[in-house]
């Protein structure tokens, strides 16, 4: 067998294979993490929000409170901020909501910016190593020393290319995993918004129509 059938990336692609495979190996780490966090800390906002409405129709404050203390993620830690605030006004609630929501955001958004590094970084790894391959490829031809090798030649030849394509495809599922964890960021933060907004005008401007509905129909 001819040693140009004998190629191993990982044997004759040299340092830069290495360095690629473990930017790689780095990045799926941090996708498989991203993607655990953010699903961990997923709820139903729109079932979580009837809840805290029904137990404030009740006048169960603390029950409310206690329904974000034991819900995971962003939207109950946001939700609770603005219950605590009104006393206040709907003000102070939006001021809270809005705070909580900016402190969460830092949270989930932890890692995306090295993920995106990553992404850029391996096509660069993989020029580089294709470059030096190449390099390499033009010393020995000038020095003789592959004259009459045509196998070592595409050898040297397969290794540039399979580093350099080895470094793309890195490059691209790095890229897939950074827009699907960034659009999982974005609806965690509009279901925030959304959950904030639709207590604050249930507070503020529903459940007083409603209380005053009901002592109506409690004076006929």
């Amino acid at each position: 067998m001819s040693p140009a059938t004998d190629f191993s990336l990982l044997a004759d692609g040299g340092a830069f294979a290495w360095l690629i495979l473990g930017t790689a190996a780095l990045a799926a780490l941090f996708m498989v993490e991203r993607a655990l966090f953010l699903h961990r800390g997923h709820v139903r906002s729109a079932d979580f929000i009837e809840g805290v409405r029904n137990n404030l129709r009740a006048g169960r404050a603390i029950e409310a409170l206690a329904a974000c203390e034991d819900s995971p993620g962003p939207v109950p830690r946001v939700v609770k901020a603005a219950l605590l605030r009104i006393p206040a006004g709907e003000d102070a609630m939006r001021a809270a909501a809005t705070e909580a929501a900016l402190l969460e955001l830092p949270v989930l958004e932890r890692r995306l910016g090295t993920l995106a590094a990553l992404g850029q970084l391996a096509p660069l790894l993989g020029l580089a190593g294709a470059a030096v391959a190449g390099f390499d490829i033009a010393g020995a031809l000038r020095d003789g020393s592959l004259y009459g090798a045509p196998d070592a030649l595409l050898l040297e030849a397969q290794s540039a290319l399979a580093t350099a394509a080895l470094g793309l495809c890195v490059a691209a599922v790095c890229g897939v995993g950074h827009h699907f964890l960034s659009g999982r960021v974005r609806a965690i933060a509009t279901e925030m918004e959304i959950a904030a907004w639709s207590l604050i005008t249930y507070v503020r401007h529903e459940l007083p129509e409603e209380q005053a509905a009901e002592r109506m129909r409690a004076q006929r």
